[in-house]
């Protein structure tokens, strides 16, 4: 998530949107809060530190819940829309490439073995849904082959993170045109 907090704040400011001023927003709390923590597990699984291994399975969950609050006060109801109907497609990719391989999500690491992010048998005892990814993985596309050395996604994991970068980014656009509409009423 580290990845996509920092292209969204570079678009964000790119279009002009002063970014020091979500943080007189309450909303956007309970959403930094799950990302700094799902930053924690990221770096704990690199570091193959087990203090946040009990979190994992929660932390989806828990951020897609940490923008309601945001949706409901700043009305975001198109950018949840949006990200709500890229998280059921990511989930339906996932849910199928998984279905197609036995139960299991192939995993096709490249630079995460260069990193040490992965070994060739950690895949096997991390979990019991992830595979190491061999020439018999069928959709191989859709597996998890985007790899960014400290994790790797599928094109169904980019589009559930994609619900992320909608509802972040819609969340600055609002709290910045909600505190220039406050300070235009000031003068």
């Amino acid at each position: 998530m580290l990845l996509e907090i920092i292209v969204v704040c570079l678009f964000a400011r790119w279009r002009g949107y002063k970014l020091s001023r979500i943080f007189s927003a309450a909303a956007v709390y309970p959403v930094l809060l799950v990302q700094a923590v799902a930053i924690a597990a990221e770096f704990s699984l690199f570091f193959r530190v087990d203090w946040f291994y009990f979190l994992l399975p929660y932390l989806e969950g828990a951020s897609i819940l940490s923008f309601l609050p945001a949706i409901l006060i700043y009305r975001l109801y198109p950018a949840a829309m949006g990200g709500s109907a890229c998280v059921l497609a990511g989930t339906a990719l996932n849910r199928f490439v998984i279905s197609q391989n036995g139960g299991k999500m192939p995993v096709f690491p490249s630079l995460s073995y260069l990193t040490g992010y992965v070994t060739p048998d950690m895949l096997d005892s991390l979990d019991t849904l992830h595979t190491l990814g061999d020439a018999g993985a069928k959709y191989r596309f859709l597996s998890d082959v985007i790899d960014y050395g400290y994790c790797i996604l599928s094109v169904g994991d980019l589009l559930i993170h994609f619900f992320f970068c909608l509802l972040f980014y819609a969340l600055i656009r609002e709290v910045c045109r909600d505190a220039a509409a406050e300070s235009g009423k000031e003068s």
